[in-house]
């Protein structure tokens, strides 16, 4: 990563104004300071809705607004000399239970906000991997379009190995081709989706625009790279993000090393003594390395090649899964084992035990009344080849173990069923075959570094291995009406796996299988309701 393409957007004047809130005003990742809780929550939650930086939008949008003003103003002003000193002594007291005892989990009684800025899509990546800690926000390509240049430069990374080795013009000439045909479709393709669904007359103009432009931003976003720049937001505490620069650290990602000793110096500035440990691991460096070498003389390549068609496989599931589950369902309202509670749900007729189900799950509303633990009694591992871009969109979910494979443009790809109907397929299945001949050269003699050209629309292969209640989660959040088409699918077809070998378990279970032309509508409408109720209280 280097900031040089892409220089801070600030003035000399605008960098003292915001000179006390962040812990540097020159580089792409920094640390929010002497910021109230709230302010920096709102910040952030903002941050991943906009296509300025965090900088500017305390700039542009909260220092002028007089209410947040006031909060940062009286934070600043409060006890001033006193806080020093706390500061000062806390810092102390930590140092000494977590250096001195070892106690880590002080490390998580302290958190702290952290932008990354200009960062690779790959990179994005290892920043929200964390399962645990962390809390991540990434700059969205369904709600902010790349067709600007910054400093007369598209927003894709640059890579120091690539860059410096023979296939550098190549690698520029077929980044920039990708970026110039996107802002030459996403016109196009945003009058098609507004010619074939007009605006209705209980729908606001102002929905209108945001959902017609998701859409066509949807169809479009999966042309881009995994070299594609984007921000990432993390609050998290000492302890996550102490595991999170040492995993860094030990990347096989340049990228990734380079961002572990900017986090690590920024938060250094925050919370010194949780981050203080953080180094290179050779457990994970040395485990890794000896991995890849018994693989590549153990595994033979895979035989299959060329456009393979996306999938979602049940691997693996427990055969007694249902007398596992039903019989948590029991425990926390009985006195018997758990080994008593599995022959008694055995022993139950078919129609007791659906009794005994439907008073479990029936009386959930909707996917927020979170169904009961007893559902993690069993597990389900899920082995799925989807477009990168998907795999990205479930990367975020967090209570289950995922892995994957490294990027490649082998698999083929997913060609949206919308360009089709624009005319814009040979072209868009062109584009893919030319990326992927330069991906795969550059491959051949840096397959890390390579990655950066691999397009969202690729296939990958991963695994998701989730209990029960997690698959509730997934498949329900990500069926929603307003969700991806692409990871929609995703989730109806996690469901109709489940479904075949474990019915009884998924009756309550409220997956949206249906499709829709405009996902995001019904959602700014509700933003629309929200708007006019605010409107309403202002007044009066």
């Amino acid at each position: 990563m280097t900031d040089e393409p892409f220089p801070v957007d600030l003035s000399d004047k605008e960098k003292e104004i915001a000179k006390p809130f962040f812990t540097n005003t020159d580089s792409h990742v920094f640390g929010l300071k002497n910021l109230p809780e709230v302010v920096m929550g709102t910040l952030f939650s903002r941050y991943s809705r906009s296509d300025k930086s965090a900088r500017r939008l305390l700039l542009d949008e909260f220092i002028p607004n007089k209410d947040i003003s006031d909060i940062i103003e009286s934070s600043m002003n409060k006890e001033k000399a006193e806080s020093g000193i706390a500061v000062s002594r806390a810092e102390d007291f930590y140092q000494r239970v977590l250096v001195g005892y070892g106690d880590d989990s002080v490390a998580e009684l302290a958190g702290a906000h952290i932008a990354c800025e200009n960062v690779s899509s790959l990179a994005g990546d290892l920043l929200t991997d964390s399962r645990l800690g962390i809390s991540p926000l990434e700059k969205s390509a369904r709600y902010i379009p790349f067709d600007k240049k910054i400093a007369g430069k598209y927003l894709w990374y640059r890579s120091p190995k690539i860059m410096g080795s023979r296939f550098a013009d190549l690698y520029e000439r077929t980044n920039d081709m990708i970026f110039d045909l996107y802002c030459k479709w996403l016109p196009t393709v945003i009058s098609y989706v507004k010619e074939n669904n007009p605006r209705a007359e209980d729908t606001t103009p102002r929905a209108y625009e945001s959902a017609t432009r998701a859409k066509a931003l949807d169809v479009l976003k999966n042309m881009f790279t995994a070299g594609r720049l984007t921000n990432v937001g993390l609050f998290g505490n000492g302890r996550a993000f102490e595991y999170l620069i040492t995993k860094l650290y030990s990347s096989e990602l340049a990228e990734g090393v380079q961002l572990a000793g900017q986090l690590h110096a920024e938060l250094a500035k925050i919370m010194p003594a949780f981050v203080r440990r953080s180094q290179p691991s050779e457990y994970l460096i040395g485990t890794r390395e000896a991995m890849a070498e018994f693989a590549s003389k153990t595994v033979m390549p895979p035989s299959e090649s060329g456009q393979l068609e996306a999938y979602v496989k049940l691997a693996e599931y427990d055969s007694d899964a249902e007398a596992r589950v039903l019989a948590a369902m029991l425990y926390r309202y009985s006195s018997a084992s758990m080994d008593s509670l599995k022959e008694t749900v055995k022993a139950m007729p078919e129609n007791r035990r659906k009794e005994l189900v439907t008073a479990y799950l029936s009386k959930r509303r909707n996917r927020r009344d979170k169904p009961g633990r007893a559902l993690e009694s069993t597990y389900y591992t899920f082995e799925i080849l989807s477009n990168y871009g998907m795999f990205r969109d479930l990367h975020r979910h967090r209570v289950l173990t995922l892995d994957k494979q490294r990027l490649t443009t082998r698999f083929g790809y997913d060609l949206p069923q919308d360009l089709v109907a624009v005319g814009l397929d040979k072209e868009y299945a062109q584009l893919m075959e030319d990326v992927a001949q330069v991906q795969q050269q550059i491959e051949g003699e840096m397959p890390i570094e390579a990655q950066y050209l691999v397009p969202r629309s690729y296939h990958m292969r991963y695994y998701m291995k989730m209990n029960l209640r997690e698959v509730y989660h997934l498949t329900e959040l990500r069926s929603s009406k307003q969700g991806h088409p692409d990871y929609r699918k995703i989730a109806q077809s996690m469901k109709k796996e489940v479904e075949k070998v474990h019915p009884a378990l998924l009756e309550f279970i409220q997956v949206d299988m249906n499709d829709y032309a405009l996902a995001r509508m019904d959602s700014e409408k509700r933003i629309d309701k929200k708007l006019e109720e605010l409107d309403k209280k202002a007044k009066t």
